[in-house]
């Protein structure tokens, strides 16, 4: 299964954060919601000013119960 580019090239911009220690874990909120989430967050300058690039939030829960592992058999998935 082939990971489209454009998340390749966001993965490799969070493990760059990561390698410099500019990532933070923030609390936000649910946009839809208002449920707190734990964001992992890519910390940036622009001039005086912080950054914040949100890639993704904590799973709450077990992950295991709600993501299945890539099969090879399955082909690739469809795109939304």
């Amino acid at each position: 299964m082939a990971i489209p580019e454009p998340y390749r090239r966001n993965f490799e911009t969070l493990l760059r954060a990561a390698a410099d220690g500019n990532l933070a874990l923030l609390e936000c909120r649910d946009a839809l919601t208002g449920v707190p989430r734990y964001v992992v967050t890519a910390v940036g300058r622009d001039g005086d000013d912080f950054v914040m690039t949100p890639f993704g939030h904590l799973h709450d829960g077990n992950p295991f119960d709600a993501y299945l592992p890539p099969d090879p058999g399955d082909g690739p998935l469809p795109r939304a």
